[in-house]
C-alpha cells in the first residue's frame, strides 16, 4: 500500500493507515509499547507505606531570585532587596515571604520552604542536572531526572495502564538536560505543547488545530473503508496489534485521554481563580492529571533568568506565580489530593543577592548557586515549616545545608520508593536510584523534619 492515499476532503495527498497510527504513536510518547521493549526495574515496586502518589514538580526555568520570593531580606538593604523591602506575614506566625505573593501567605500552612538548597553550581545546564537528578554532571553516564525515575517505578513497569504517559510536561520540554538519561526515550516526559490558556488546548499529538472531532471521525471511518488489509486478514497478528495501536491512538484524540485537557470542563470561576494565563492554566491541568492517576507532571516555568531588570520582571511574574501556585495549593486540599501530591517548586539556582545596577544589568541579579531556596507540600510533607536558612544578605548557608540529593530522596521516601531501587545501567554496574557512600555526592540527610512519621 502506498504510504499516502488521496483525502477525498482536500483532494490532497494524505496519510496511510500505517503511517498515521506510527506518528499518532510517536506523537503521544509512547502511549503503545509492545511487552517485549520494556526492561524490568530491580526492587522497584513502591513499598505499602508510601504516603505520596503524584508528584506536581514546578520547574522555575532559569533561576528564580531567592531573596525576592521566599527567602526576603529587607534588613540587608536597598543594594541587596531593591524596591522589594516590605514582606509579608504568612498565616504562620513567623514565617515571611516575598510582598508580591498575598496568595501564598495565606495558604503557608499548607507549605514548608527550604532557605538552605545548595551545590555551587552556577551553570544553567549543569546546575539543572545537578537539581533535577541529584547527581554531579560529566560522568561517564547520563542519569534520569526524578519524573523518569517515577516513570520507570510508578509507570510502566509497575503495572501502569494510562492513555496518558506516566510523566508530563506542560507545556515546553524542560531542553537543559536529557531527562530520562540512560533509561532510554521510553521514560521522557510527554510534552504537550500549546498554551491551556487557549480554546481549545492543542495538545501536541492529540488535538489538531482546526479539525474538528466530527472531520477526525469521519477520517477514520474512510481510511477503514479503504483499508482492505485489514478487512482480509482481521485475525493476522500485526493487523491486531495495528488495530489496538489505532484505537489507543484515537482514544487520546476522541476518548477520555483527551477529556484530561479539555478545561471548558471546569467551572469558570475555577479558572478565573487559577488566572487565565499559561502557567495558571498550567496548574490547574497538573491537577487534572494527578486526579486521573497520572504520577508525575512537570510544569516547565520560563522567565526567570533575570540578568538585566529583575524587579520589572518580579512586579508582572510573581502576581501570575501567586495566583496559580497558591489556587493548586486550596484546590487539591479541598478535593483531598493534597495528602497523596507532592508539589515541589523550585529552579536550577537562585540568583546574585546583591543587585547589579550598573548598565546594561540595570537591577539584575545573575546566576547564584551557593544557596537558593525550594518549597514542598503534599504527599506527607508538613507544612507551615521553615528549613535551614541562609545568612544576613542570602549569600550563604547559615544553617542545615540542603543539597539536591536530601530533596530527591525525601520525594522518594513519600512515594515509597525504596532508595536501594536498582536501575539498569547500560554499562552493567550496580546502580541505584539513591546514590551509595562511594560515590561521593554530597548529601545532609532526608528532610526529617517535615515528613510525617
Amino acid at each position: 500500500m502506498s504510504e499516502y492515499y488521496l483525502d477525498f476532503e482536500k483532494q490532497r495527498p494524505r496519510l496511510s493507515r500505517r503511517e498515521a497510527i506510527r506518528r499518532a504513536l510517536f506523537a503521544t510518547s509512547g502511549l503503545v509499547l509492545a511487552n517485549h521493549l520494556s526492561f524490568r526495574a530491580l526492587g522497584a515496586t513502591p513499598t505499602p507505606n508510601a504516603r505520596a502518589k503524584a508528584v506536581i514538580q514546578i520547574w522555575m526555568w532559569g533561576g528564580p531570585p531567592h531573596t525576592d520570593i521566599f527567602d526576603p531580606k529587607p534588613e540587608a538593604g536597598a543594594d541587596y532587596c531593591g524596591p522589594l523591602k516590605a514582606p509579608i506575614e504568612t498565616n504562620v506566625p513567623g514565617m515571611r515571604i516575598g510582598e508580591l505573593m498575598p496568595l501564598l501567605a495565606k495558604q503557608a500552612d499548607k507549605y514548608s520552604i527550604i532557605r538552605s538548597m545548595t551545590h555551587g553550581n552556577n551553570g544553567h545546564e549543569t546546575a539543572s542536572y545537578l537539581v533535577q537528578t541529584g547527581r554531579q554532571p560529566g560522568g561517564r553516564i547520563v542519569f534520569p531526572c526524578v519524573g523518569a525515575v517515577v516513570a520507570l517505578t510508578r509507570g510502566y513497569d509497575a503495572g501502569y495502564k494510562g492513555l496518558i504517559p506516566p510523566y508530563v510536561v506542560l507545556t515546553e520540554p524542560q531542553g537543559r538536560f536529557d531527562e530520562a538519561g540512560f533509561l532510554g526515550p521510553r521514560y521522557k516526559p510527554f510534552a504537550t505543547g500549546g498554551n491551556p490558556a487557549q480554546t481549545p488546548f492543542a495538545v501536541e499529538g492529540v488535538i489538531q488545530p482546526g479539525v474538528t472531532d466530527q472531520r477526525q471521525k469521519n477520517r477514520r471511518e474512510l481510511m477503514h473503508h479503504l483499508d482492505a488489509l485489514a478487512q482480509d486478514l482481521p485475525e493476522d497478528p500485526q493487523v491486531t496489534a495495528n488495530t489496538q495501536a489505532e484505537n489507543t491512538a484515537y482514544d487520546m484524540i476522541l476518548g477520555d485521554g483527551a477529556k484530561v485537557f479539555d478545561l471548558s470542563q471546569e467551572k469558570p470561576e475555577l479558572r478565573d481563580r487559577y488566572g487565565r494565563t499559561k502557567f495558571g492554566q498550567s496548574c490547574l491541568v497538573a491537577r487534572r492529571l494527578v486526579e486521573r492517576g497520572i504520577p508525575y507532571v512537570t510544569i516547565n516555568y520560563p522567565g526567570w533568568d533575570t540578568h538585566k531588570e529583575n524587579f520589572q520582571a518580579m512586579r508582572r511574574q510573581l502576581p501570575e506565580m501567586d495566583k496559580g501556585m497558591a489556587t493548586l495549593f486550596q484546590d487539591l486540599a479541598e478535593r483531598g489530593l493534597l495528602a497523596s501530591t507532592v508539589v515541589w517548586w523550585g529552579g536550577e539556582f537562585g540568583r546574585t543577592p546583591k543587585v547589579m545596577w550598573e548598565a546594561p544589568w540595570n537591577g539584575g541579579r545573575n546566576h547564584w548557586g551557593k544557596v537558593f531556596s525550594a518549597v514542598l507540600a503534599g504527599g506527607g510533607f508538613k507544612g507551615g515549616q521553615v528549613i535551614g536558612a541562609s545568612d544576613a544578605k542570602g549569600e550563604e548557608v547559615k544553617d542545615r545545608p540542603v543539597y539536591p540529593i536530601d530533596l530527591i530522596g525525601s520525594i522518594y521516601a513519600q512515594l515509597g520508593i525504596p532508595a536501594t531501587t536498582k536501575l539498569p545501567n547500560p554499562e552493567g554496574s550496580p546502580t541505584f536510584v539513591m546514590p551509595q557512600e562511594t560515590d561521593g555526592i554530597k548529601s545532609a540527610g532526608l528532610l526529617k523534619e517535615i515528613m510525617s512519621a
